[in-house]
């Protein structure tokens, strides 16, 4: 079916966000997820990735966590991403906008894209997040543990950190099952912060599955980047498929 785009109020102001539903009959109850995206934002690669997840079976949103720093269009990468310089430099730009997203914003938004989610979907609801949506993810299953049923985190980073609000430290209100596939050699998301959330959720009772992708670089599930890995990317969608189910 094609991809809705459509608009959530929030606190402070509103969100674009794409929508994407298996293809049923439209008034089909489908059970819900909430896509958090990578830090590129929405573009027509988180369309083809969120479409194959609602595939299986349910309704998927995404919202533009970073809408107040400027639409979708606004924020949209204006280089080809498939050159590695490219992406680089992109990424140099997008650092300020990440800064200014704090865990305080998360939250507040986290209600309105649930509710909106709640709006179009029935049933279970589970989150998924690519890069800093990881953690996202992670917040928002940590924020409302009685609605989220399943997590997964895909070449995220910045799990832990040294700041008082580190993602890390919402484990222990996490009640979903958590999976996580990690990239290979990623500087924020060393070997060591792994074992420490791994740690935190196995002392929290979570269910949990971690892995690290051996040389997968962060970023290998997006397809119009220089990170993509093929093989990365379709083990994530395989065992992401699994692990919603349950």
């Amino acid at each position: 079916m094609p991809i809705s785009h459509i608009e959530i109020p929030t606190g402070d102001g509103t969100a674009e966000a794409y929508l994407a539903r298996a293809d049923v009959d439209g008034t089909a109850h489908l059970p819900g997820i909430l896509f958090y995206m990578d830090a590129f934002g929405l573009r027509p690669q988180i369309e083809t990735t969120m479409q194959r997840i609602a595939d299986w079976g349910y309704a998927v949103l995404a919202p533009n966590v970073f809408y107040r720093s400027g639409s979708v269009a606004d924020i949209a990468p204006e280089l080809d991403l498939h050159v590695a310089e490219n992406r680089a430099a992109a990424f140099k730009k997008i650092t300020p906008r990440l800064a200014a997203h704090t865990s305080a914003q998360a939250a507040m938004d986290a209600d309105a894209y649930l509710s909106a989610l709640r709006a179009v979907s029935a049933g279970p609801v589970s989150t998924v997040g690519y890069c800093m949506g990881g953690r996202l993810a992670l917040r928002v299953a940590a924020q409302h543990p009685e609605q989220l049923d399943a997590v997964g985190m895909f070449h995220v980073g910045g799990l832990v950190t040294d700041a008082e609000d580190s993602p890390h430290l919402s484990i222990p209100n996490v009640r979903a099952r958590v999976l996580a596939g990690y990239a290979d050699n990623d500087r924020s998301m060393t070997p060591d912060a792994v074992a420490t959330v791994d740690e935190a959720l196995e002392a929290s009772g979570i269910t949990f599955d971690t892995s690290i992708r051996p040389g997968a670089p962060h970023g290998y599930t997006m397809a119009d980047t220089s990170s993509y890995d093929e093989a990365a990317a379709e083990w994530h969608f395989a065992r992401l498929e699994e692990w919603l189910v349950g």
